[in-house]
């Protein structure tokens, strides 16, 4: 019987190509299917209109004595769309969306079927919690949890195959009301970072009344063979290959990076693109990554609690797009050993209901010091809570990229350039760190004069840098791929937010002494750069210089998840989300409870397939290819021949019984390891003896051995899809 691994490059040879049907223009169908403000104001009364309008500006409760109209304008709306079911759109503690679908279909008293959609529905609903994690904070029996809608996000349709669903965007929260989703703290945290930062930006402009936190997040990932991904099981349970040796050619000529992007790929881009554009999701960009079969893309900056909800969608319509192309996307950090891994680059900034961007120098004195103020309390924010900032990207794929050569290090520094180091150190080394009313040419801060007007440029791009000023904007460059940008954009909301409180109370209380507000903030803007230019680093985040140069200056390098998480549960991180109304202790202890289980659970499926593999894949190849040897030697023996005659297959027999053997044991150990890690009740202490017990003494070792094996047995006996085809072949 043919293997799956042939019929795949078979079937490659007798794909039909899918055709794909676009819009001429991109404004023709964006937006199509979101019911934004100008399609409400359609299908609303003008009441019911005021009152949505007003509870997305203001961060208002949605009035339910509204809800009923709005209700019953959404359904107007989607009917006219042809849709049949709504649901709650939300953001568990999976990393992915989930949805319940209900009909708008119902029968009255009397037994007439009608259709409605009340408000009371649109507003809040009751789904399962029982069977998503809660971390402890709820019994397995008791299952009450509700969503409820967050208007901010505007309600969508979502088209699959023939049929079309109105999705609610909501949050996810307890019966007892502790969160149970990505999105609630998220919203918290910009709330807390709207406060904050309105009042430090009143020091320099009084009409300032919100400040928003916007989001571009860059989406890498990897698209292959839908046969050959179904040919791997570790593909299939993992996301990832945990065998296979490189092919001859990876990624060393560097000819992918940017190059013309394959035709398959190109119309299985244009559907995903088209889909994204009708839910309102302004993709912009699209090209080959670094290495072979990589891709990425990346939209228009949105308010970051949008953007969060765009990106998670967009991943859902990647996979359900990649499917009718017959292609698989692989959103895992690392799916390819030897190649580069995916991220999802976090681009973030603040902006002002003025029109300004916060971290954009200015062109007069007081918005170079304004501008000033928010670049150096981010840096302060950076600093002081690094760990937990490294934490909010820490997962079991994660693990695999941080710190290769296509990925931050696990030690979070900032690079800003420069000229912007320059005017740091001007500020930093100010004779006797004193500024008085004559100091105008400090006071002025003409940071023109220093750096280029074109902002965008001034400086080269770290590549290695897991946080990085680009111009206008930091770039977080260590989240994962396959991450939720909630958690990264919940935390790094959430440290700036409580450093700007805390710059706010620093500078007005310099004040109260008497100093004029420039000066006050100066001097605080020097202590908070004297504090924080540890964090600060320009050179390769790759080298083991700087693994020792980190640790002089006492940055953590926390390599693996399990010990990474715990800056999530430390003392100083449980005083920044209760102070700051974010998380309560419990809603941080069940968390980290929550990622640790996550992390458990994917090393232990990834152990399981290692050995299903290695055992009923690999064993039986190398077995069947090493008796063809063995006959081959006995036939050349009984010839006459001399030992010179079959010399080369006598060496390979020996090869793979020393591989064969090597593996075997590697197998059984770490099943032992496993059975010893299974037994310990403390997740933290169960989540580290897999990491290190389980898969940091075992899977390198084994994969080793099998990627041996993959060299010498004869390809037609091997059944796995090789790397040169899986990322060659279309």
């Amino acid at each position: 019987m043919q293997s799956l691994r042939f019929k795949a490059i078979d079937n490659l040879l007798s794909r039909e190509e899918v055709s794909v049907k676009t819009s001429a223009k991109i404004t023709g169908i964006f937006g199509e299917n979101v019911f934004t403000l100008k399609t409400a104001r359609q299908f609303l009364s003008d009441e019911a209109y005021k009152s949505l309008l007003g509870s997305i500006k203001n961060a208002k409760k949605i009035d339910r004595s509204m809800g009923n109209q709005i209700a019953n304008g959404l359904r107007a709306w989607a009917e006219s769309k042809g849709v049949t079911h709504y649901t709650h759109w939300f953001q568990p503690l999976t990393d992915l969306s989930a949805e319940k679908h209900d009909s708008f279909f119902t029968l009255k008293g009397d037994g007439t079927p009608i259709e409605e959609f009340e408000g009371a529905a649109l507003i809040q609903q009751e789904p399962d919690a029982s069977s998503f994690p809660s971390g402890g904070l709820r019994a397995t029996f008791e299952a009450r949890g509700y969503t409820a809608w967050d208007p901010s996000s505007s309600p969508f349709i979502m088209e699959i195959s023939n049929g079309k669903t109105l999705c609610i965007p909501t949050i996810f929260v307890s019966y007892t009301g502790e969160s149970l989703d990505a999105k609630t703290p998220l919203i918290k945290a910009l709330v807390a970072l709207d406060k904050a930062a309105v009042d430090v930006a009143q020091y320099f402009d009084k009409n300032v009344a919100k400040v928003t936190a916007t989001l571009g997040w860059e989406q890498e990932y990897f698209v292959i063979d839908a046969g050959m991904a179904n040919a791997r099981p570790d593909i299939t349970m993992t996301g990832r290959t945990v065998f296979g040796h490189a092919p001859a050619k990876g990624q060393q000529l560097e000819d992918h990076y940017f190059g013309a992007i394959p035709e398959r790929i190109y119309a299985y881009m244009r559907d995903f693109e088209s889909e994204s554009y009708k839910l309102g999701i302004p993709l912009r960009t699209r090209h080959n990554e670094v290495a072979p079969s990589q891709f990425e893309c990346a939209p228009i900056f949105e308010e970051a609690n949008l953007a969060v909800d765009h990106n998670t969608l967009l991943m859902d319509i990647m996979t359900r797009v990649a499917k009718r192309h017959g292609l698989i996307v692989l959103l895992h950090e690392k799916p390819f050993a030897g190649i580069n891994g995916s991220g999802k680059h976090n681009n973030w900034s603040i902006a002002t209901d003025t029109g300004v961007n916060l971290l954009a120098p200015g062109k007069t004195p007081k918005t170079n010091l304004m501008f000033l103020t928010f670049f150096v309390n981010t840096i302060k924010a950076v600093h002081e809570y690094s760990s937990l900032l490294r934490a909010s990207i820490a997962s079991a794929g994660n693990d695999h990229r941080l710190g290769a050569n296509e990925a931050p290090p696990a030690i979070i520094s900032i690079f800003i350039g420069k000229y912007l180091t320059e005017v740091l150190n001007q500020v930093e080394t100010r004779v006797g760190g004193k500024f008085d009313e004559q100091d105008e040419a400090m006071l002025k801060l003409d940071i023109h004069k220093t750096i280029p007007e074109l902002m965008l440029d001034n400086t080269d791009r770290n590549r290695t840098s897991p946080f990085a000023f680009t111009g206008n904007k930091f770039e977080f460059r260590a989240v994962g791929s396959a991450a939720n940008c909630a958690n990264a954009m919940t935390v790094l909301n959430s440290i700036v937010a409580d450093t700007l409180k805390q710059f706010k109370k620093d500078v007005d209380a310099h004040i109260e002494k008497g100093d004029k507000k420039e000066i006050a903030i100066m001097q605080v803007i020097q202590k908070y750069i004297i504090e924080s230019k540890s964090v600060l680093f320009e050179g390769d985040g790759y080298s083991e210089e700087w693994a020792n140069e980190a640790e002089r200056r006492g940055l953590p390098n926390v390599k693996t998840t399990p010990l990474a998480l715990d800056a999530y549960i430390s003392e100083k991180s449980k005083h920044l989300f209760e102070s700051n109304d974010i998380y309560s202790h419990s809603e941080l202890e069940a968390r980290h409870e929550i990622m640790l289980e996550a992390y458990i659970k994917k090393v232990q499926i990834e152990a399981r397939v290692i050995g299903e593999l290695a055992t009923s894949v690999i064993l039986p190849s190398a077995i069947k290819y090493q008796n063809i040897l063995i006959e081959n030697i006995k036939g050349l023996k009984e010839a006459g021949l001399g030992e010179e005659a079959y010399s080369n297959q006598l060496s390979i027999v020996n090869d793979i019984s020393k591989h064969i053997n090597a593996m075997g044991t590697g197998v059984r150990n770490m099943i032992e390891e496993r059975k010893k890690a299974n037994v310990i009740t403390d997740n933290r202490e169960k989540a580290i003896a897999y990491c290190d017990n389980v898969k940091g003494k075992h899977f390198d070792d084994i994969r080793y051995h099998v990627d041996k094996l993959e060299l010498v047995v004869d390809d037609s006996h091997w059944m796995l899809p090789k790397y040169r085809e899986m990322l060659f072949l279309r």
